[in-house]
């Protein structure tokens, strides 16, 4: 059994329109009626009687009045017709205009309801292909026009969407394609020598050994981006600082090897997340300050509080880079050039990984060149839980 169709929002319209000009009309016309039956005389009504003379004073006489009683019925008639002649015109004159009212009313809201139905056609048409469509509806400011201006802003946001995932997939099939095709062509290049030496095999392994660990921590790192971007799991109170603390003290190994100093000042910074998805967030961001550094230069962590909201500010030496480039940092498998990551192993997702982790945390994330080269990365979190304390 099907739905019963409703009438559409136009017919609704319309006929709201008509019944509140039917109303008005109707309410009109009766003011009008009792005007008229109030403002004409009434001639079939025995005047007042004289006032009574007082006692002593002179005497009035009584002029009887010409009129005869046949003429008086006779204009109290005509004013009960001219009464119900004007009640009859203007009940046709009301029904007329409903149906003018109602006919424009109906191409009113025609009119008004225009935009909607290019809205709904322009969804209709809509697929992942061709996003770019845009309503571009002009005209004065109004509740439509907001509306048509919300709807272009979802589309422009998800036409991002579809071109960032197209890019993120294009970019993830490169980068684990690379390593294939390298273990094939070692595969390849040792089985065509029958007079491989054990030796020669054995460095072939590793190599490939070493190309598979790579492997993995590219699908781990795509994992994590993808853990990263569903947002936490659960969520429960931590203190950046206790985060960061046992972090750096892991990275030091590493920054004395490269000749960096690293600097911390970890003040309390309470706030409430996943703590797996934050410490990858904390490792992310010293693990890119350590790799992307100068021999000899420093990396500086800071937790505290920031407008009475927990902070977290990694700030590192290294190359110079412009304001403009910062942005595409944070895109996935993207690398401002060919020496940021050469040599050393860079996946390409770090800072992905932590600007998906600060937005699903609500975090803000500013990021701007280093005074010395680098990066000054700062991350504001929501307040966390009230201190019982």
């Amino acid at each position: 059994m099907g739905s019963q169709r409703r009438l559409t929002i136009r017919a609704r319209l319309t006929l709201l329109y008509g019944a509140l000009f039917v109303a008005t009309g109707v309410l009109l016309l009766a003011v009008t009626y009792l005007l008229a039956a109030h403002v004409l005389p009434v001639f079939g009504v025995a005047p007042p009687a004289p006032p009574p003379v007082p006692f002593g004073g002179p005497t009035v006489p009584v002029v009887p009045s010409p009129a005869l009683p046949a003429e008086l019925t006779a204009l109290d008639g005509q004013r009960a017709e001219d009464l119900r002649l004007l009640l009859v015109a203007s009940g046709i004159a009301l029904l007329l205009m409903t149906v003018v009212a109602v006919g424009s009313g109906w191409l009113m809201a025609g009119r008004m309801l225009r935009p909607v139905r290019t809205m709904t056609a322009t969804a209709r048409t809509m697929s992942a292909r061709d996003l770019h469509q845009r309503l571009e509806l002009g005209g004065p400011r109004d509740e439509l026009t907001d509306l048509a201006d919300t709807f272009d802003g979802l589309l422009a946001r998800l036409e991002a969407s579809f071109r960032s995932q197209r890019q993120f997939v294009a970019n993830a099939s490169h980068e684990l394609r690379t390593p294939l095709t390298l273990e094939r062509t070692l595969i390849e290049v040792a089985l065509a020598d029958p007079d491989a030496t054990a030796g020669e095999l054995r460095a072939t392994c590793e190599r490939l050994l070493a190309n598979n660990q790579h492997q993995e921590r590219l699908i781990e790192a795509m994992l994590v981006l993808a853990r990263g971007q569903q947002g936490p799991w659960s969520r429960r109170e931590l203190d950046l600082a206790d985060v960061a603390g046992p972090l750096l003290d892991a990275a030091r190994p590493t920054a004395r090897a490269g000749g960096i100093q690293v600097d911390a000042v970890l003040d309390p910074a309470i706030t409430s997340g996943d703590p797996a998805l934050l410490d990858r967030l904390v490792a992310n961001l010293i693990d890119n300050a350590l790799v992307h550094n100068v021999p000899g230069g420093r990396c500086n962590v800071w937790t505290g509080t920031r407008d009475g909201r927990p902070a977290l500010r990694v700030v590192n030496t290294g190359a110079a880079i412009d304001r403009a480039d910062i942005d595409a940092l944070y895109q996935p498998f993207r690398r401002l050039d060919a020496t940021r990551t050469a040599g050393r192993d860079g996946l390409g997702l770090g800072l992905s990984i932590v600007a998906a982790i600060a937005i699903s945390h609500d975090a803000e994330i500013t990021t701007d060149p280093g005074p010395a080269g680098g990066l000054d990365v700062l991350i504001t979190f929501p307040a966390g839980p009230a201190d019982p304390t």
